[in-house]
Formats: structure tokens, sequence, C-alpha cells
């Protein structure tokens, strides 16, 4: 039987205005784990860049809502317009 070593952690200072804040190295992540340490992650992150969107106020929703609406209104007309004008071109090329 060999003996070993025990392995030794590195601990470093970072010193700042404020206070000094020890950081000790991270110990590496079971393979099994790591998906589900990339998904925690991901949620982490996803949640830090929601609370920097500047959200808009009621009437700006408001009004952004009704020009999708009305946008919308408008192409399902053309479209249907289209529709309706091919629909009769087609026939009138089969007669």
């Amino acid at each position: 039987m060999v003996a070993t070593a025990p392995k030794k952690t590195v601990v470093t200072k970072i010193v700042t205005k404020k206070k000094t804040k020890l950081v000790v190295p991270k110990r590496p992540t079971p393979k099994f784990l790591k998906p589900f340490v990339s998904l925690g992650e991901y949620f982490k992150g996803a949640w830090y860049e929601l609370r920097q969107v500047r959200w808009p106020n009621r009437k700006a929703t408001w009004s952004l809502t009704g020009a999708v609406l009305l946008f919308t209104g408008f192409f399902v007309g053309l479209i249907l317009l289209l529709d309706v004008l091919f629909k009769f071109i087609f026939e009138q090329i089969l007669k």
C-alpha cells in the first residue's frame, strides 16, 4: 500500500476597500451532477437578466398590445384578400 500526501488547498486573499474576502477554490463537480449544476446556473443567469429588464408601465403596455392587435388584424385581412383574389384568378384560368 502506497501512502499519498494529503491534497493542499490554496486560499487566496482578495483585498477590497471595504473588507477582505477569502476565496477558496471549488471542488470539481461529480460527473453525474453536472447537468443539474448547469441547469441551476442557467436559471440563476436568467433570473439575473430578468432583474435588469426595464419593464414598461401600464399605459405603454396597452398601447403596444393595441399596436400588435392592429397589425395582426391588418395582415389577416391582407392574406384573406389575397387568398380570395388568387382563388378567383385560378378558377378563371382553369375554366
